[in-house]
């Protein structure tokens, strides 16, 4: 079983990422920005199973009925963001919801702070954590932001995976939990683990 990451760089420096099943060929995306184009060129040989958005800020979702249409693949989102942002999808996830591509499944965890519908998607030791963190921070914060529920969805759903684990924002390199729980000063003054 080997995973396939691909991060594309796209407007509004949000990273999308292709992420695919090597043996099956079988892929999503995650965050499908403009220009859907740049994305759909990482996606020669694949089948795509899922078009994923973490948020509904257009940065991150603008390219998605663009990408859906040349690649194929099921839409999804958070019905609190489709509402917030009059959004549709083929399907609406909710946390725990479990997504299968090849030989792979990722786990959906709804981590609102950052929107009411913030999403983080679990695959293998790989998490794809859109704007409720980033490297060294945590994304902009927009007049629907809500910065204690986001602190809290980081702590309850983020902090409960394995310290090892890759994180994969939608702004800025790739870090792990590790390091930010080191280095990231949104956990200064929280206790240290003992």
């Amino acid at each position: 079983m080997k995973l396939g990451i691909v991060k594309v760089k796209l407007e509004r420096e949000v990273n999308a990422y292709v992420v695919a099943c090597s043996t099956t060929k079988e892929a999503i995306v995650i965050d499908p920005g403009l220009p859907a184009e740049k994305i759909a060129d990482q996606l020669k040989g694949l089948t795509v199973k899922y078009i994923l958005a973490t948020h509904c800020h257009p940065g991150h979702v603008a390219g998605k009925d663009a990408l859906k249409e040349v690649a194929g693949g099921e839409t999804g989102l958070h019905s609190a963001d489709a509402k917030q942002f009059l959004r549709s999808a083929d399907r609406y996830l909710a946390d725990g919801d479990e997504l299968q591509f090849g030989e792979f499944t990722l786990t959906v965890l709804h981590t609102p702070g950052h929107t009411p519908g913030s999403l983080c998607f679990v695959v293998a030791n790989h998490a794809f954590v859109g704007d409720t963190i980033l490297a060294g921070g945590i994304g902009k914060q927009t007049p629907e932001t809500d910065l204690r529920r986001q602190m809290m969805s980081i702590g309850t759903k983020l902090l409960r995976l394995p310290m090892s684990t890759a994180l994969y924002p939608g702004h800025g390199p790739a870090t792990s939990l590790e390091r930010e729980l080191a280095q990231n000063p949104i956990f200064r003054g929280a206790p240290a683990g003992r």
